[in-house]
């Protein structure tokens, strides 16, 4: 254990006084662990310690020519929590590269798509969020050529074509996204749509979302409505608030099934608390309510929470 922390000193400066050069890329990463309790009414509960997305990355811009720069990013997950049953690098996070300019930014690859940025506020901001409830849209997070454009006076416009060709498809397919976002001083307005062309898709129908977002100081607050003819609708509230190294969020969402009596709702909490630049520790309570018509299920899940970044 000893030669490892040495060998893990040694190998931290001569990185450090490599990265001084120019040029260099930069690397990042963090170890996300947690352990949660989860119970579900008239059906048992559990516990466990898991990790909760550490990833180790890399990335580089550098310009091409005046006002044209390029870049790239790689990164990659692995499980912390469990060596034993861990296979290192195990998954890819996001890998693409692109160009940017006064023309706006194109890149290509796998990344978070253009409608889950737009919209999706509420799902992707809880550590855990296990029990959040994201919108029914299929056009994935890979094989993407993305476009954000340059803002006009607030407003940008954004899109996504995922290009699936046949050769490693069974049938070609060319799932688009749409988006535009607008931002006045402390508001934040944004629309999305999703074709969801996948061969492989629930329907063929498109999947809309509409999101209002406004700060005011230390307090952000949203709201955010998706819809999908023939699958459902997604709609919830948030509210989050920094108070110096803490912060506090709240969240309601509810989501209901086309054509049945199906709904599902969630009360998110979390209390957060940054212990340093490089490391935050947090507390987050999920509460699910599953309603079929007939019956409803409660389902419970407490969550403790530290991740280290650099």
């Amino acid at each position: 254990m000893k030669k490892t922390l040495i060998a893990s000193a040694i190998a931290a400066a001569t990185f450090s006084g490599a990265a001084m050069a120019e040029g260099m890329p930069t690397v990042y990463g963090n170890i996300q662990l947690a352990t949660q309790y989860t119970d579900v009414e008239d059906l048992g509960h559990g516990s466990a310690l898991e990790d909760n997305g550490s990833t180790i990355g890399i990335k580089h811009e550098h310009e091409i020519a005046p006002g044209i720069t390029g870049f790239f990013k790689a990164e990659l997950e692995f499980d912390a929590d469990d060596k034993s049953s861990s296979t290192g690098l195990s998954s890819l996070d996001e890998a693409y590269i692109g160009v940017k300019g006064d023309f706006g930014k194109v890149w290509v690859g796998s990344d978070d798509s253009t409608y889950e940025t737009a919209i999706d506020e509420i799902a992707n901001y809880f550590e855990y969020g296990a029990l959040n409830l994201g919108g029914e849209y299929e056009t994935g997070e890979g094989d993407l050529i993305q476009y954000s454009s340059p803002s006009f006076a607030g407003l940008k416009l954004h899109g996504a074509v995922q290009y699936n060709g046949d050769a490693e498809n069974a049938e070609k397919s060319y799932p688009y996204q749409l988006a535009a976002t607008y931002e006045i001083d402390a508001l934040e307005v944004a629309v999305a749509m999703d074709s969801n062309d996948s061969p492989d898709g629930v329907n063929n129908e498109n999947t809309y979302g509409l999101r209002g977002s406004y700060a005011m100081g230390d307090l952000r607050l949203t709201a955010q409505y998706q819809d999908r003819k023939d699958v459902g609708d997604v709609w919830g509230v948030f509210g989050g608030y920094t108070m110096g190294a803490n912060v506090f969020a709240l969240s309601y969402e509810m989501a209901s099934e086309d054509n049945t009596d199906n709904e599902v709702s969630t009360i998110s909490a979390q209390a957060l608390h940054n212990v340093s630049d490089n490391l935050y520790v947090y507390v987050e309570g999920y509460l699910t309510n599953l309603d079929d018509g007939t019956s409803d299920t409660d389902v419970t899940q407490a969550v403790i929470g530290a991740t280290y970044y650099f």
